[in-house]
């Protein structure tokens, strides 16, 4: 029997497949051939197979190396449902007791086990090293491979010391598998692995049924994930969340909107985790709620969606998560909610990290902002990231390609763009080029006195997420490239080089917006108007009339976005009432049954349905943090001193004692004011509030002069404020 009808013969008795894909006979053959191999497979594209058959036809047992616990389950369960022999499949690693390894060791040794899977920290412990030295080993597989590299997207320090473990263990062929690898991390891993000389298997990236979104992400975004998760009518999917707690919080607001939903991340028990995936894989529930950090590695071949609920800190990591989607070759809607809030967040989050980590975090940061931006195919946009051209100008299936876009030759800003670069010997970044280009005398630039060059303001009329986008364009185009070794300085190529020699056309899409059309909107426009603006109209008057009877101002009662909230939802309970955003039990008690009264009368005059069905419902948050806060602020506990034990901005803690205020608690902060207002300034920022007809702070400023007072005194006395009157 030749090679390939054997494989074709264990393919079908262990998996029960008529023909491979892709590239996978190729590897396997190459693995049983006993040389090193690098496979680049997207998500979808059957890795797995790759290591998990040869491991069944060679002799000795293949060593996975794999960084979840998740995965290694998963796949162990799918292997042992392949197999008559529960043995044939094991892992090592912290979930296990210790009777456990010990029974996994007997079935190695007694040849059963065809494929161990280890953790990275399990394969550097000296007693395993110590028990494997002595075990025939039929080749190692390093699953997400990616972790090699400081360029990955999730890097792993364990993952460095993988060579050194296996020649410490006995040599044997090396096969590298990772569904996302740029140029730069596939040399780190060969590099890293001492198999620079291995043959290379790469895949297309490109999944021509997985469709694209980037939505603005706004107050609404809850709502606007229930509409589109009740959108798919009961199909699985995952949504990711960068923090633990907003897991937790966002698989609570999805239960209680009558979404099927459970959390998932590296924070909770062992055997809650596991349950939770297992109810994922049963559909015993629709949604998995995770973070990304911790990743997931669930093998289920119909999820129709993945939702990044937050931005994710690279393209790698965004590309491998909505790989998850469509794995059978289905619908596979991904949808990424982004705001510039996320990004800057994510940067702080850097600070105090090693310079360098600190460069490759913010470039790769910078990459994914940049996809988040761009008007161009976030397809074309992906697939260049990784090396790939893609030769479409519109893939059909992004929510770019299905925009209207003018064609523009901007031959003459890429020209000066080029020209700019090469002034400035091509030793900076995107950011800093246009900062250039636009004028903007930031301190990079004064620092180096590019002030002073030719070109300094030379697109001060242009939109810097233009200038981005041209830049971006450039690059697919060939004209610029990224020095990885310099974190990003942009270098110009031949092909650039030639265009400043003899400019041609150079075609980029910009967007067309429609004025009537409210995707097209400002983020923070969209979802902001009352449903009912007769009834919004009614609640301002009452407010009005309350205001004037308590001598204080309308906003001090409810702000507008309350009122908005109520004129949606129609509240005609208590209970519904202090689930209005910016409504507590303080104010619900103390002005609730006057509007209550009103909408009541409203929905019945009118016979209006009220549309449950269809509202947010607020989940009861872990008060822990809020406690924690009126309990130091009683305590007279600086506010500044107070953010920082917290692990927050001090503008993040102001937005907590403004939600708390808001909501109708009181709280006197004039101990901190007294130290750091001025008592004159404090006076006439409250006369200002007294008389204002909104508290909003950009007005305050204006009417203020922002030359003269200080932003964070102003929303510390408009704190004071609320609570006297308000509370």
């Amino acid at each position: 029997m030749t090679r390939h009808a054997e494989l074709i013969a264990a393919l079908q008795h262990h998996f029960g497949f008529d023909t491979f894909k892709g590239n996978q006979e190729a590897i396997i053959n190459n693995i049983m051939d006993g040389n090193d191999s690098f496979v680049l497979m997207p998500t979808g594209g059957g890795k797995s197979l790759c290591y998990q058959l040869p491991s069944l036809l060679m002799e000795g047992t293949a060593i996975v190396i794999s960084p979840l616990i998740a995965l290694m389950k998963n796949q162990v369960d799918a292997m042992r449902n392949f197999s008559e022999e529960d043995g044939v499949a094991h892992f090592i690693n912290s979930s296990l007791s210790r009777p456990e390894i010990a029974a996994v060791k007997d079935d190695v040794l007694a040849g059963k086990t065809k494929l161990l899977y280890l953790a990275p920290e399990s394969l550097n412990k000296a007693e395993n090293v110590d028990f494997l030295h002595g075990v025939k080993i039929s080749f190692y597989a390093v699953d997400e491979a990616h972790c090699i590299s400081e360029w990955g997207h999730d890097f792993r320090p364990e993952y460095r010391n993988i060579q050194s473990m296996t020649e410490r263990i006995g040599k044997a062929p090396i096969v590298a598998l990772t569904a996302t690898a740029t140029p730069k991390v596939q040399h780190d891993i060969q590099k890293n692995l001492g198999m620079l000389e291995a043959k290379v298997f790469k895949s297309s990236f490109n999944r021509p049924n997985l469709y694209y979104e980037v939505r603005p992400k706004t107050e609404d975004v809850d709502k606007d994930l229930i509409r589109f998760i009740r959108s798919m009518d009961g199909k699985s999917g995952i949504v990711y969340c960068l923090a633990r707690k907003s897991v937790e919080d966002l698989a609570e607001t999805l239960r209680v909107n009558n979404i099927s939903a459970l959390p998932y991340h590296a924070g909770m028990d062992a055997a809650q985790r596991s349950a939770n995936q297992d109810a994922f894989l049963m559909e015993k529930c629709q949604v998995i709620v995770a973070t990304i950090a911790f990743g997931m590695g669930i093998d289920k071949p119909d999820v129709r969606f993945v939702v990044h609920y937050d931005i994710p800190k690279s393209l790698e990591g965004y590309y491998q998560e909505t790989g998850r989607a469509g794995r059978d070759g289905g619908e596979g809607l991904c949808i990424c909610y982004y705001s510039t809030k996320d990004i800057e967040r994510l940067r702080r989050f850097q600070q105090g990290k090693p310079v360098a980590e600190q460069e490759i975090s913010n470039q790769l940061l910078f990459e994914t902002q940049s996809y988040a931006e761009s008007p161009l195919c976030r397809r074309k946009l992906l697939l260049h990231y990784f090396g790939e051209e893609y030769n479409e100008d519109n893939c059909g299936h992004c929510d770019n390609c299905k925009k209207q876009y003018r064609m523009e030759d901007e031959s003459e800003l890429l020209g000066l763009i080029l020209e700019t670069i090469s002034q400035i010997g091509e030793t900076f970044k995107a950011e800093h080029i246009v900062d250039i280009m636009h004028g903007n005398a930031t301190a990079a630039v004064m620092t180096y006195r590019h002030d002073e060059i030719e070109n300094f303001g030379a697109a001060s009329d242009e939109e810097e997420i233009t200038l981005h986008a041209i830049i971006r364009q450039a690059m697919i185009a060939g004209y610029l490239k990224k020095d990885i070794e310099s974190y990003g300085d942009l270098k110009i190529t031949p092909e650039g080089k030639k265009f400043l020699r003899r400019p041609s056309k150079f075609i980029v899409p910009l967007e067309v917006h429609n004025d009537d059309d409210d995707s097209m909107l400002e983020p923070e426009m969209i979802g902001s108007a009352a449903a009912d603006e007769v009834l919004f109209s009614i609640l301002k008057d009452i407010r009005k009339k309350i205001s004037k009877r308590q001598d204080v101002p309308p906003f001090v009662i409810f702000q507008d976005p309350s009122l908005e909230a109520m004129a949606t939802t129609y509240p005609i309970t208590m209970e519904e009432l202090q689930n209005i955003p910016g409504v507590g039990a303080g104010k619900a008690k103390r002005y609730g049954d006057e509007f209550l009264r009103v909408i009541k009368e409203y929905v019945e005059e009118n016979e209006i349905i009220r549309p449950e069905d269809l509202r947010v419902r607020t989940v009861a948050k872990d008060s822990t943090r809020k406690i924690s806060i009126i309990q130091a602020i009683d305590r007279r506990v600086a506010l500044d001193d107070l953010a920082e034990s917290k692990g927050m901005s001090m503008d993040e803690m102001l937005e907590e004692i403004e939600a708390i205020v808001y909501s109708g608690t009181k709280l006197n902060i004039n101990y901190f004011i007294d130290e750091v207002v001025d008592p004159d300034e404090k006076e006439e920022i409250i006369d200002y509030f007294k008389n204002a007809e909104d508290d909003n702070i950009k007005l305050a400023m204006k009417e203020l002069g922002e030359d003269y007072y200080d932003e964070l005194h102003v929303r510390l006395v408009r704190i004071k404020f609320h609570s006297d009157l308000g509370n």
